[in-house]
């Protein structure tokens, strides 16, 4: 029964996350406005609203003008419900398990808006920067997940630093700029939250899982070298399988 409770209430955060994904980037409030179709602008009726059972009862489509409902909207539901289960199953009801759901709502608005429209708002990583932060001062958390005060300072100025002398490295030797300073602030949130050893495998892991998924359209030359990549989603993924195999990576530091 929790099972359940749990993965509705993540699906109704993931429909906020939609909210976000689609407003921000242009500059809509995410609270006065009801929602609305973005092609015949119609007022959305609550009933035609519930995350997951509307998008599909509908059929995929507007009740108004019958376009069709972008997919983005049901995964990023699926995936945010899914993602309160995981946390629920590992954490139980726990202030560790309330941090990460939250974590999962940022991090899921993060990766469509920086996939789609190649920006992080500073809306996003200043508030994950500060939680991250805050969170570390209390000596009840889950000390094997989260670092202390200095470990998450020390993490979150690594984090930024990082990307940004990447950044000035590849404008020195190209003239141009080769990563966003959201990636930076994004990498420093992370660092907030767990710590200056996350930061190498962090990076290691999104550079891995970016080259896999690049390298296909680089071969086929549908990109070039030059093309425009949004970083973010992949040190959102990076940041994820850290998470899972944070367990095994203390065992190899150990031996």
């Amino acid at each position: 029964m929790f099972y359940i409770i749990v993965f509705i209430i993540g699906s109704i955060w993931g429909s906020f996350a939609n909210v976000c994904i689609h407003r921000m980037p242009i500059g809509e409030s995410i609270v006065v406005k009801r929602s609305y179709c973005p092609d015949c602008r119609s007022k959305i009726n609550w009933f035609n609203n519930i995350p997951l059972i509307s998008f599909l009862l509908l059929g995929g489509k507007c009740k108004s003008c019958q376009s069709s409902i972008d997919k983005k909207y049901f995964i990023v539901e699926i995936i945010s419900a899914v993602s309160f289960l995981f946390v629920f199953h590992f954490f139980g009801f726990t202030i560790t398990s309330l941090l990460l759901a939250i974590l999962s709502i940022f991090f899921i608005i993060i990766f469509f808006i920086d996939l789609k429209h190649y920006i992080i708002p500073n809306t996003l990583t200043f508030p994950l920067m500060i939680i991250g932060f805050v969170k570390s001062f209390d000596p009840n958390l889950n000390l094997d997940l989260f670092p202390n005060y200095l470990n998450s300072l020390i993490g979150g100025i690594l984090g930024y630093l990082v990307i940004w002398l990447i950044i000035l490295f590849y404008k020195k030797i190209k003239n141009k700029e080769g990563m966003g300073l959201g990636d930076a602030k994004l990498l420093s949130a992370i660092g907030f939250w767990f710590g200056w050893i996350s930061i190498p495998f962090i990076i290691f892991l999104s550079s891995v899982i970016a080259l896999l998924v690049v390298t296909p359209s680089l071969i086929n030359k549908s990109k070039a070298l030059s093309s425009q990549i949004p970083f973010g989603p992949y040190i959102v993924i990076g940041c994820v399988l850290y998470l899972f195999l944070i367990e095994y990576i203390f065992q190899f530091l150990i031996i």
